[in-house]
């Protein structure tokens, strides 16, 4: 099997780690090689956060070039934005429509671009956009977004069953918050 490559970004503190933590433990349960490369900006500072994951028969490095990317898994839309260049011909985003604003629009100093979900479409980019935040709420917690999004990622691999999906968010998660989060992946999965 040829490598696949999957990146995870958003901005610092809203779980793109154990995003790909529980990514990468339903493909190396499914017996892949799997690489794991995290990339962080100013995350404690809500800066950007890139997290690579590759996988395959045999994966000899963890970092994806641009044009490479099978799927970008976005937790916000500007960021979702600014990785397309990172897609492959024929690769999906897979993002929530949540806004977060960064630095210079919270200064006043630039706005937030509009229309996102529509530019990016319309630049032959294949978007799959769902409330992620909404979602993570109906679940029980803004901060389940992240398991949203995978149950989301979980609907393109259709050589890995829900189950398996699930017995990987049981080995992620806190018991405490099980419940909560087996919620919110099947929320993504099905919006």
């Amino acid at each position: 099997m040829e490598t696949k490559n999957i990146m995870i970004v958003g901005v610092g503190g809203q779980g793109s780690l154990l995003a790909s933590k529980l990514l990468g433990r339903v493909l190396l349960d499914k017996g892949y090689d799997v690489k794991v490369s995290e990339v962080h900006g100013m995350s404690q500072r809500g800066g950007s956060v890139v997290t690579y994951v590759r996988y395959g028969d045999k994966v000899y490095s963890p970092i994806i070039d641009k044009g490479e990317a099978d799927f970008i898994v976005s937790f916000e839309l500007l960021e979702a934005a600014r990785w397309t260049e990172y897609l492959k011909s024929g690769g999906k985003v897979v993002t929530n429509t949540q806004q977060v604003n960064p630095m210079p629009v919270i200064t006043g100093a630039a706005a937030y671009p509009e229309h996102l979900v529509e530019k990016m479409q319309a630049a032959g980019v294949d978007v799959d956009a769902i409330d992620a935040l909404k979602l993570a709420e109906e679940a029980g917690s803004s901060k389940a977004v992240n398991i949203v999004l995978m149950g989301r990622l979980s609907r393109y691999f259709t050589d890995i069953p829900q189950e398996e999906w699930m017995a990987a968010v049981e080995k992620s998660v806190p018991a405490k918050f099980l419940e909560l989060n087996k919620k919110a992946f099947q929320l993504g999965r099905e919006a």
